[in-house]
C-alpha cells in the first residue's frame, strides 16, 4: 500500500489515489549500502532523476501529499477516467525506464531503487485493474477522508481547506461516474460488507455548519490567527459548508444507498472479480511486498494459529480458569469487569498504558522522537464502523463507541500497536529523521509498517505492560487475530469461504467482541490482501531478531536492532531483511555511535 500518514489512518481503509488513502509517514534511512565505483554514478544519477521527476509530476497531478493540517493545496485531485488513463501511461513509462537501468550498476541508490520500483508496480497494478472504480470499502471512504479532525496550522492552510471544500461537488461527481462504471462491470466490494455504510455520509450532510464535522478545524483555530482573520475564515466556512459541502453530501447519500450498495455484487471472493485470480495475487504482492501464493499464506497461517493456540491454552490455566476454552471466551466477552463504563474511562486507561510504555522506551529504542501525540476518541462520524484504534503522527485515536465491544484486556496491545512504540511514535521518528528523497518521505508499505505495529505488541512483554493473565490473553488474542487473518483472507478470496465461516473461525479462537469480529470480516471481504501484511511483516522482524540474537550473543542490543528498522523507514520486506542481515554481519553496532548518544544500558 502506498499512502500518507500524519493526522489519521482512518481513511486508509480504501485505496484509490495514493495519498487520499491515508497511511504513511516520513521515512529515514540508516541503510547499509555498498560504495560504488565511479562508473556507477551514471546508473545512480539516472535512478535519482527518474524518482525526482516522478515525484514532481505526482505532486502536480495529485496535489500536495501533506495531510489536511499542513497542506496548502486548494483543490482535490481529478479522479475521472481520462486522468486515470494518463496516470497509467505515465507510471508504465517510468517503470519501463527504471527497469532499463542495469541493476548491477546501481550502488548508492539501491534502497531508493527498490522502494521506487515497488511504488511504481503498485501504481501500475492499481490503474490496470481500475481500483478507482471501487473507491470505498466497509471501513473507509473517500467522503470521510476529506474532513480533518483537528485545527490547522495557519491562515493559508485554512484558506486552502475552504477552497478544497468548494471543490467537493466536482470531486464527488467524478467518483460517482467511476462507481457506476465499476457497477456495470461487476467491480465493487461485496454488498454484504457495505450494508449500512451510507450512514457515515449523513453527519456531513448537516446544513448547520457548526454541527458538521467539516467545521471542527474552525473550532480549534490556533491563537496566532488574529481575531479578524478568525472571524472572516469562520464566516466563509459556515457559508461554504451550508451552501456547498452539505448539499454535495446530501446528493451523494441516496446514490450510495439506493444505487451503489443496492446493486453491489453478491459474491465475496476477490477471485470472482474480473481477472480475479491475477487481481488477488497483485493485491498480495502490493500489501506484503512478497511473492507468495494464496496456498503458501494459508499454510503459514494454519501453522501460526496452531502455535498461538497452544500459548493461549497455557495462559488460560495461569488465569486459574477450570472450564473449557469456549467458556473462557464467553466469560471474557460478557463479564462487566472487562469493559469501560464511560468513554473517559477507556481513554484514561489508554493514556495510563501509554505513559507506562514511555517509561520503558529508553530500554527499547536508542533514538527517541521529540514530537508528541495525543490520545483522543475516534471521530463520531466514522466510529460505528471503525476499528478499535488508529495511530498517526498528531494523535492516536481510541474508539469509544459501543463500549461493550471494546474490551479492556486488549487495550495494552492496542496502545502498543497504534500509539507507542507503534504507529504514532514510528511516524514521529520518521518525521524527525535526516533528509531523504520525497519519494521515501511519502511512501508506506503495509508489510513494514503493520509488521512493526504487531512486533510492538510483542515488545510489550519485555516492557512489563501486560499486568494480568487477562492482559496477556488479550495480547495473544490479538496475535491470533493477525495469524487467523492469513487463513481467513485466503479462505474468503481464494478458497470459497462464506462470511459466516470467517466469523466462526475468528469467534472460536479469539476474545474479540462479536461486533469487532463482524466489522473485521467485512473489512477483509471488501479489502482483499491488506490483512495479510501484519503477521507476515511481524514474522519477518522476529525471525531476523532471533537470527541476530543467536549470532551476536551478548553483543545483541535490542535498541540498535529496533533503531535499524525504524531508521530505514518504509521499505519492502525483502529490503528490510537484507539491511538487518547486513547489520548483524557487521557486528550489531550502534547506528548512532558517531553521534555519541548516551542511553541507559538495557535491563
Amino acid at each position: 500500500m502506498i499512502s500518507r500518514m500524519r493526522n489519521h489512518r482512518i481513511a486508509s481503509l480504501f485505496l484509490v489515489v495514493p495519498w487520499l488513502a491515508a497511511g504513511a509517514f516520513h521515512a529515514r534511512a540508516h541503510a547499509v549500502t555498498v560504495a560504488g565505483a565511479s562508473g556507477n554514478a551514471t546508473a545512480d544519477s539516472r535512478v535519482k532523476a527518474l524518482y525526482e521527476a516522478e515525484w514532481t509530476w505526482r505532486v502536480k497531478e495529485l496535489g500536495d501529499p501533506d495531510d489536511d493540517a499542513t497542506s496548502r493545496t486548494g483543490y482535490l485531485p481529478h479522479v475521472d477516467a481520462a486522468s486515470q488513463l494518463r496516470r497509467q501511461s505515465y507510471w508504465n513509462g517510468k517503470l519501463a525506464a527504471l527497469n532499463a537501468i542495469p541493476a548491477e550498476q546501481i550502488s548508492k541508490e539501491r534502497i531508493n531503487t527498490a522502494v521506487f520500483r515497488a511504488v511504481l508496480e503498485a501504481f501500475v497494478d492499481q490503474q490496470k485493474y481500475r481500483d478507482y472504480e471501487a473507491p470505498f470499502s466497509s471501513g473507509g471512504s473517500f467522503w470521510a477522508a476529506l474532513a480533518p479532525r483537528g485545527g490547522l496550522d495557519g491562515v493559508a492552510e485554512y484558506r486552502a481547506y475552504i477552497a478544497r471544500m468548494r471543490d467537493i461537488p466536482r470531486y464527488f461527481d467524478e467518483q460517482v461516474v467511476n462507481m457506476r462504471a465499476g457497477l456495470e462491470r461487476g467491480f465493487t466490494p461485496p454488498r454484504v460488507s457495505l450494508d449500512g455504510r451510507e450512514r457515515s455520509i449523513a453527519p456531513f450532510a448537516v446544513a448547520d455548519a457548526e454541527q458538521n464535522p467539516f467545521y471542527i478545524p474552525f473550532q480549534q483555530m490556533p491563537p496566532a490567527i488574529s481575531a479578524a482573520d478568525r472571524a472572516a475564515l469562520q464566516a466563509d466556512a459556515r457559508s461554504v459548508i451550508a451552501q456547498v459541502v452539505a448539499p454535495a453530501y446530501a446528493k451523494l447519500l441516496p446514490f450510495v444507498r439506493d444505487e451503489y450498495i443496492a446493486h453491489a455484487r453478491t459474491t465475496l471472493a476477490a477471485e470472482d472479480l474480473p481477472d480475479g485470480k491475477t487481481y488477488y495475487r497483485a493485491k498480495i504482492r502490493e500489501f506484503t511486498t512478497l511473492d507468495l501464493t494464496p496456498e503458501d499464506i494459508h499454510a503459514i497461517g494454519l501453522k501460526e494459529v496452531a502455535r498461538i493456540d497452544g500459548e493461549m491454552q497455557e495462559t488460560v490455566k495461569k488465569a486459574g480458569w477450570t472450564g473449557d476454552f469456549g467458556a473462557f471466551l464467553v466469560f471474557l466477552k460478557t463479564d462487566p469487569q472487562f469493559y469501560a463504563k464511560s468513554p473517559y474511562e477507556l481513554i484514561a486507561r489508554a493514556t495510563y498504558i501509554a505513559n507506562k510504555i514511555n517509561g520503558q522506551l529508553k530500554y527499547t529504542l536508542g533514538l527517541l522522537p521529540r514530537y508528541r501525540f495525543t490520545i483522543r476518541p475516534t471521530p463520531a462520524a466514522v466510529a460505528i464502523f471503525g476499528a478499535g484504534g488508529y495511530g498517526g503522527l498528531e494523535s492516536c485515536v481510541m474508539n469509544t463507541s459501543n463500549l461493550p465491544a471494546r474490551p479492556l484486556y486488549t487495550l495494552p496491545a492496542l496502545v502498543l500497536h497504534e500509539c507507542t512504540p507503534g504507529h504514532s511514535l514510528q511516524a514521529a521518528l520518521a518525521l524527525e529523521g535526516p533528509n531523504q528523497p520525497e519519494l521515501r518521505k511519502n511512501t508506506y508499505f503495509s508489510g513494514y509498517g503493520e509488521g512493526w505495529g504487531l512486533y510492538s505488541e510483542w515488545l510489550g512483554i519485555g516492557m512489563g505492560i501486560y499486568e494480568t493473565s487477562y492482559d496477556e490473553f488479550g495480547r495473544e488474542s490479538y496475535e491470533m487475530w493477525r495469524a487467523a487473518r492469513l487463513v481467513v483472507d485466503t479462505g474468503l478470496h481464494h478458497m470459497g469461504w462464506t462470511r459466516q465461516q470467517a466469523i466462526d473461525y475468528l469467534s472460536s479462537r479469539t476474545a474479540l467482541s462479536d461486533h469487532e469480529i463482524a466489522t473485521e470480516v467485512d473489512r477483509y471481504i471488501s479489502w482483499p490482501g491488506q490483512a495479510l501484511a501484519y503477521k507476515l511483516g511481524e514474522m519477518t522482524i522476529r525471525r531476523k531478531r532471533a537470527e541476530a540474537e543467536a549470532k551476536l550473543g551478548a553483543k545483541f542490543d535490542q535498541r540498535w536492532f529496533n533503531d535499524i528498522i525504524l531508521g530505514l523507514g518504509a521499505v519492502p520486506l525483502p529490503v528490510l531483511e537484507q539491511q538487518l542481515d547486513a547489520w548483524t554481519a557487521g557486528g550489531g553496532e550502534n547506528p548512532h555511535a558517531a553521534q555519541s548518544l548516551r542511553r541507559p544500558a538495557p535491563h
